[in-house]
């Protein structure tokens, strides 16, 4: 069944400032229906920190009721090439050594609610993918309903490689996409995979030429909201219980949601 946490959206919080957003290296844009968020570091390849992480959090907990659909992208040539590894290095907030564990797993555990916001079922999110998309920056992608890739997009799951693992919200969706074992082999390699590998692997739905990479998020957008909003959320809502549901249980979430539906368009009748 779809993730009780991902169900519906909670109770909008306060809008993240401008200058809060740009501390943690976002920026937000709403236009109606639409929320662009820009990872906006670009002079360090979008590299993620512990402050993005909570920003794109922030983000999720106060968005405007009214918009239907999320746009991540990356300014200047790359999404994002992960976590910044000058966390690493001290400086400033550093990583736990696990010593204590259940502190440990409530820091990640805030962490990942950067990622878990975008599978609710009332927004459809939309990454749009250039250059790197690695590490955090490609459990980013994954955690998005759809990737639209640039030609010269380059993922890889670089964790392991530096002695972690994705923690990120990333290795479930890659998992269903890819498959365990070449999950596996992208993992424990850490290669990359370009564009065209993507688009075959199911990593990307669209793969464009990078200058076209606008213009094909923007009719993407259009497309999607010429679909009613309700029937657009119940239908993501049955899409992700699928995997997990027999045919019984997914034919009568089918039911209660087309009932659901009915009922938003014709009113509930007694006789």
């Amino acid at each position: 069944m779809a993730d009780a946490n991902i169900d519906q959206r909670p109770e909008a919080a306060t809008a993240p400032g401008e200058a809060e957003l740009a501390e943690a290296g976002l920026r937000l844009d709403v236009d109606g229906a639409v929320a662009t968020v820009t990872l906006d570091r670009p002079e360090r390849r979008n590299a993620m920190t512990f402050a993005t992480w909570r920003g794109l959090a922030a983000i999720g907990r106060s968005l405007p009721a009214d918009v239907r659909v999320v746009v991540l992208r990356g300014a200047g040539p790359s999404f994002s090439a992960g976590i910044d590894l000058s966390m690493f290095s001290g400086g400033g907030e550093g990583f736990s050594d696990g010593a204590d564990a259940e502190a440990t797993d409530r820091f990640i555990a805030e962490l990942q609610e950067g990622y878990t916001w975008l599978r609710r079922p009332e927004i459809v999110t939309v990454a749009a993918v250039q250059g790197h998309a690695i590490g955090g920056g490609f459990q980013l992608a994954l955690a998005c309903d759809i990737r639209v890739a640039a030609d010269d997009a380059k993922f890889c799951m670089k964790e392991p490689a530096l002695g972690l693992v994705p923690d990120l919200t990333g290795t479930k969706p890659l998992v269903e996409i890819v498959g365990v074992p070449r999950a596996l082999e992208l993992c424990l390699t850490a290669r990359t995979v370009l564009a065209d590998e993507a688009a075959r692997l199911g990593l990307a739905e669209i793969v464009v030429p990078r200058d076209d990479l606008d213009k094909a998020v923007s009719d993407l957008v259009t497309a999607l909201l010429a679909v009613d909003g309700g029937a657009a959320a119940a239908t993501k809502r049955l899409l992700w219980q699928a995997p997990q549901n027999t045919l019984e249980e997914q034919c009568a979430a089918e039911r209660t949601e087309q009932i659901g539906r009915l009922r938003a368009l014709f009113g509930s009748r007694t006789s």
